[in-house]
């Protein structure tokens, strides 16, 4: 059997990313790619984005619930804004750039959640649709 209890606070940095990123996954010892599941702390300040810049993924569903503040998620067709304790999910092949705008007056702190925790992340330009 094997437990893990994490403080997100108590976790460096997770990769050299831009934003402020924890990866509760990765400290409880569960592989980067390859694995069932992939789960990270945000905390997003005004004009920062979650992650990857405006992408999809092949296989992985991404959730994304939001602890404090409010997200924007943006997609082709529409932008979605995601409040406190409301959860936004992302089927594979469905492009979004999640994000905290430039004009937000405070920070946001989200959950996400990838499944599997794999690397099929693929650019997508909105130009181009």
């Amino acid at each position: 059997m094997g437990y893990h209890l994490l403080d997100p606070d108590e976790l460096g940095q997770w990769d050299d990313r831009p934003t402020d990123v924890r990866s509760l996954s990765v400290a409880a010892g569960y592989e980067y790619q390859d694995s069932k599941l992939g789960l990270r702390v945000y905390e997003l300040a005004p004009g920062e984005q979650a992650g990857l810049s405006y992408h999809y993924h092949d296989e992985q569903v991404e959730a994304f619930y939001v602890l404090e503040g409010t997200l924007h998620v943006e997609t082709p067709d529409e932008e979605f804004v995601v409040e406190s304790d409301q959860a936004f999910f992302v089927d594979p092949g469905s492009p979004q750039r999640a994000h905290n705008p430039e004009k937000a007056d405070a920070a946001v702190r989200v959950l996400a959640v990838g499944a599997p925790s794999v690397d099929d992340a693929n650019p997508y330009d909105p130009e181009e649709d």
